[in-house]
Parts: C-alpha cells; sequence; structure tokens
C-alpha cells in the first residue's frame, strides 16, 4: 500500500473515516507510516517500535476490539516523549546511561492503549527534559520542519516533529517551563499544556516534580483535547494528582489580556511582533476586548523558575538518576548541578517570594478572563543556539516559564508565518482547570489563522465531515449509548458504525435523568451559556434502522440538531427542558462517560 495514500499530516477525524471506509486496517496504515518514518529526520525518535511489535499491536487491538472504530482511538498511531514509560521500551531521557526498561506503561500511556492507540516510538528530547530548545540530546536535533538549519524547539523536540511530519497523529510530551508549547510553536502544530495535576505523571521521568505535567501535541485543539480527556483523571498513586474543578469562560464579551506595547520584547524580530499584533486583532475581530496588563508579576515568576530555588528541585531529581554529571550535556549539567547550593531557607524564601507574585497576578485574572501571549519571542539557527547555549535558550522561555508555577491551563497554537516561512505561535492561558473551556476558542483563533498544520495547509478549518452513503444517517448519542454503555449494543444491532467522538458546543448542559432504568441523561441546549461543551459520539446507521431506532426513544427525549465544538451540527439526543427541572446537574463532570466513571471510582473526577 503507497504511502501516498496518507495526507501529509495524520489526525484522528482522517484515519476514522479511513478505516470506516475500509480503506486500510490498523496493520496497513502502520505499514505506510513506516515507510514515512524512514524518510523523516533521523533524529526524531530515539527507540522504534519494530515492525514485528506494530503487528503484534495492531492484532491484539483486532481481537480485543473487532469493529473499526469501537474505542475511542482505535488503530490510531501515536509517540511518547522518552521521559514517559511504555512498558518494553527503554527509557532513556536522552542519556544512555540512565537508561532502564520499564515494565510497565506511564499511566498515561496505559489510558491511551486502553483507548485504542497504538505506540510507534520514543521520542528525542533534550537530556532529563531540560531545554527549550531541542539541541540537548546525544540522539541529535530533530530540526525545525519548516527549514532544518532552525530548532525544533524543545525538550519535547522529537515528539512535536513527530507529529508535524506526519509521523504520527499525536505524540505525548511533557511541559514544565514550555517544553510543550515552544515545540508546537516552531513546527505549526498545537501544543496542550494542562492544569498541573490534571494528568497523572505517574511512569514520568521527573525534571522538576512538583510542576511537571504531560503535554499533548495534535494537528487541532479538538484532537489534542480528546487526548487529553482520555488520559485525565485522578490518580492516588501520583501525590501531585489533583481533582478536577472544572471553569467555563464567557460566551460573549471575552476579556483578553495583552501585552502592553513596552511589554512586548521579541529580541529584534520585528516579525514576530507583527505576527502577535495580527493575532490579537483577529481575537477582537471575533468579539474579544482587549485589555493591557501589567506583565511584571508574570515575568518575575518565570524568574523565580531558573534564578531561584526551583533549580535546586531539579538537582534533587539528578541524585535520584544515578549518573555521572560527566553523563551529561554540558548545558544540562550547568542546570543541574547549579541547585546544589541551595539551601531550605532559599527554598521557604522562594516560596514567599512566589505567594507574595502570586497574589500580585491575581489583580490581574480580575480584569481579564484569558492571557494571550507570543508563545516563544524570536526562534534561532541550531548554530545560534549551539554557540550560546544558555542565554538564547532563556530567552524561548520568555513567555511560557511562569505557567505551572501559577498553576494555569493553556493552549499553544499556530499563529501565521514569517516572510522566510518560519512559524510563529500564540498561547491563550487561563486559570487551572478551564482546560475544556479554552478548547473552541482555540480552534477558533488557529483557524482564522489560516496556517493548517504542520506543512499541511488542510487544517486551517476543520475537514468536513466523510459523505454519508445515501442510505445512512449520522447519529449523535450522548449517554447510555456511548461506546461501552448499557445500550451501546442497540447500536451495534442495527448495523451502526462510530465515525469519531467529539463535543457539543459550549452551550450545552447535561443532567441526570431520575427514574431511568438503565440510568440516562438528558442533554439540554440553553443560550449564552458557556460550559466545557458535553462529550458525544457521532454514529452512521442505516436510514431504515434509523427511523426503527427514533420510533422507540422514550419521552422526554428526542431527536434534534446538536451544535458542534467545530462548528458542525449533527441529529442527535435532546431533553424536554421541562425534564430536567429538578434533576441533577452533571456538566461540570464533561459527559456520561467521567460521570459514570465517579460513580464506580467515586476518587476519580474528570472533565
Amino acid at each position: 500500500m503507497a504511502t501516498d495514500m496518507l495526507p501529509e499530516m495524520i489526525d484522528i477525524p482522517t484515519l476514522r473515516r479511513g478505516y470506516a471506509e475500509r480503506r486500510w486496517a490498523p496493520a496497513e496504515l502502520l505499514t505506510m507510516l513506516a515507510e514515512r518514518l524512514g524518510t523523516g529526520d533521523p533524529a526524531t525518535f530515539i527507540t522504534r517500535t519494530p515492525m514485528v511489535g506494530l503487528f503484534k499491536a495492531a492484532a491484539a487491538l483486532i481481537a480485543r476490539a473487532p469493529e473499526p472504530n469501537s474505542l475511542p482511538l482505535w488503530g490510531i498511531p501515536f509517540a511518547v516523549k522518552d521521559n514517559i514509560d511504555v512498558a518494553g521500551m527503554p527509557t532513556t531521557a536522552a542519556c544512555p546511561a540512565f537508561a532502564y526498561i520499564p515494565d510497565k506503561d506511564a499511566e498515561a500511556v496505559a489510558r491511551l492503549r486502553a483507548a485504542g492507540a497504538i505506540v510507534i516510538g520514543k521520542t528525542n528530547l533534550d537530556q532529563f527534559a531540560t531545554g527549550l530548545n531541542g539541541t540537548r540530546s546525544p540522539y541529535g536535533a530533530p530540526r525545525c520542519v519548516f527549514d532544518s538549519n532552525y530548532i525544533s524547539g524543545g525538550s519535547s523536540s522529537g515528539s512535536a516533529v513527530a507529529v508535524a511530519s506526519g509521523a504520527a497523529a499525536f505524540a505525548l510530551g511533557t511541559d514544565t517551563a514550555g517544553s510543550g508549547r515552544v515545540p508546537a510553536a516552531f513546527n505549526n502544530i498545537v501544543g496542550i499544556k494542562p492544569t498541573p495535576g490534571l494528568i497523572s505523571t505517574t511512569g514520568l521521568v521527573p525534571a522538576c516534580r512538583s510542576l511537571d505535567c504531560i503535554s499533548i501535541f495534535a494537528a487541532t485543539a479538538a484532537d489534542g483535547g480528546l487526548v487529553r480527556q482520555l488520559i485525565e483523571g485522578f490518580d492516588v498513586a501520583d501525590s501531585f494528582s489533583r481533582h478536577a474543578e472544572p471553569r467555563s469562560l464567557p460566551g460573549a464579551g471575552l476579556r483578553i489580556g495583552i501585552l502592553a506595547a513596552d511589554d512586548r520584547q521579541f529580541f529584534g524580530d520585528r516579525e514576530y511582533e507583527r505576527l502577535y499584533a495580527a493575532a490579537i486583532e483577529r481575537a477582537v475581530a471575533r468579539g474579544a476586548i482587549p485589555v493591557e496588563i501589567d506583565y511584571a508579576p508574570f515575568r518575575e515568576t518565570a524568574a523565580l523558575l531558573y534564578d531561584g530555588p526551583w533549580v535546586a528541585e531539579r538537582f534533587a531529581a539528578f541524585e535520584t538518576f544515578g549518573v555521572s554529571s560527566d553523563e551529561l550535556d554540558p548545558s544540562v549539567a550547568a542546570i543541574m548541578l547549579g541547585g546544589r547550593t541551595s539551601s531550605a531557607a532559599d527554598a521557604f524564601r522562594g516560596q514567599y517570594r512566589l505567594a507574595e507574585l502570586r497574589r500580585r497576578t491575581e489583580a490581574e485574572w480580575a480584569r481579564v478572563d484569558i492571557l494571550l501571549l507570543p508563545t516563544a519571542p524570536t526562534i534561532y539557527r541550531i548554530d545560534e543556539m549551539l554557540a550560546d547555549p544558555i542565554t538564547l535558550n532563556s530567552r524561548l522561555g520568555t513567555y511560557t516559564n511562569f505557567f505551572n508555577l501559577l498553576g494555569l491551563s493553556a493552549i499553544a497554537v499556530p499563529a501565521g508565518f514569517r516572510s522566510d516561512g518560519l512559524p510563529f505561535g500564540i498561547t491563550i492561558a487561563a486559570p487551572s482547570f478551564s482546560d475544556d473551556a479554552l478548547i473552541p476558542l482555540a480552534s477558533a483563533l488557529h483557524e482564522a489563522a489560516k496556517t493548517g498544520a504542520g506543512r499541511d495547509g488542510r487544517f486551517a478549518t476543520p475537514p468536513p465531515a466523510a459523505p454519508v452513503p445515501d442510505n445512512r444517517l449520522r447519529l449523535a448519542v450522548v449517554g447510555a449509548h456511548l461506546s461501552g454503555m448499557a445500550l451501546n449494543g442497540e447500536l451495534h444491532a442495527l448495523g451502526a458504525t462510530l465515525e469519531r467522538q467529539c463535543r457539543t458546543s459550549a452551550d450545552y448542559r447535561l443532567y441526570l435523568l431520575p427514574g431511568t432504568t438503565p440510568a440516562k441523561p438528558g442533554l439540554v441546549r440553553e443560550d449564552g451559556f458557556a460550559g466545557p461543551g458535553i462529550e458525544i459520539e457521532i454514529w452512521s446507521l442505516p436510514a431504515e434502522a434509523f427511523g426503527r431506532f427514533v420510533e422507540a426513544i422514550p419521552a422526554p427525549l428526542g431527536i434534534g440538531k446538536i451544535m458542534l465544538a467545530d462548528g458542525g451540527r449533527v441529529s442527535g439526543f435532546l431533553c424536554e427542558k421541562t425534564a430536567v427541572s429538578d434533576a441533577e446537574e452533571i456538566t461540570a463532570f464533561g459527559g456520561w462517560r467521567n460521570y459514570m466513571a465517579a460513580q464506580v471510582q467515586p476518587d476519580v473526577v474528570t472533565v
């Protein structure tokens, strides 16, 4: 099967359509990707899954779930940053002397495999996730997919390049100081940085353990958001895991915090400066209200990460690695060993200073709903970075280093190109647990920029749904008919096939309908409400079967048009408003699957 069957960038909806239309099976898709990997940047991966391993994974998937798209990520290939454990594959953290082979997956990887996704390999990184540039690895320096003379960004360099080059539909990275956002900006893709503690870090080699996040690279915010929703959730084994407390954003009159003119530091990059101004204009054009913020407390918080006692936390991690400093990249060694002299008193002084700065940022958050910032102030050639690795790397974190110290959620999206063809990106940020609420805005800003994703221009707008044969109709399900739920078998009995998982637009509420067996939710649209959106699945089924299915739907449920987060519409289950006047609202769970999981495991709360 020729690789030209695949588009330059692969995303989850495209692969699902290919499976649904029988254009490829998992083993065939993985074979095509292996051919593509053979001609890609050789520094992208540290370890690739051998073909025999890929075929075994495909066979095991089909044995477990034979129907295409019967799991949320059925047959979707993904890559994993090589500081995150994958059972049976080396974890090196880009340090050969440190390498070990874990006997179990990291929690995030385990959840993805349970959802049907297939690991294609472990990706390169700045050693021990220490750096924002992508050149600090003995396995080579992954290059920007637009110009191999330029850095790819780090530390999650290989994961970003794997997605931007079309080798994986998505990839896991990590983000402590910007490592899941800077590489996204330099390769024209989306980077999801979740609220710290939302995704388990069990099985992650620590960089700065109290701040580390597992992040996601994808072609679109919708894809990245879906992956995040599937892997998030409280993990008792992770001492920094947190119970989610979902937040919403205003549906209208969104106040966006922007940099004042004298706070816009681009280190002489006039084009990045111009592109940031253009991104603000696009946000204003869709109704946002710009508010200039006092950036000083954010800047001072960012400085704490490397100029304060948190460097000692990196040294504390290094002490557990069992490797000599002689085995480290010189720049990594300088940072790691720089924390040796910090005292307990320094640590407390740092905490006091952070508390003071956090209080100052609260005054700014009272004036705005989100921040809209450049992801990076400029981009550098590899030779420039190698000539001055500490100074230039520090500059790359100008607008990223403070996020985890303040517990923010964020999404980095493409936002234009310089005249030389190199990409620019912006990051939208909001307080903790605004992760779902940011997705529609991130999607809209990405679409408005008309950049596509990676080198592929198709993703400037969400790809259209595949044509449905004349004898089939689409149906969105929200509750007991979801995959794996109590009534899902009814859809299979009617010859239905799963097309994709997605979310409603923000103006839907979800309620627990009283007295239903099996338990069912009611979905109600409320104009002006701004929630997280509700998880749904879209199925197609024969027209005749659709009619029989709808006829059997009990009141107060019915079928109506549902608005999707990506702007589309589809027929699906809706509920009469009068039936939920006294019902328990469960909107905060973000979907029926999460609500039901919380009933089985009350300690697990996801959004």
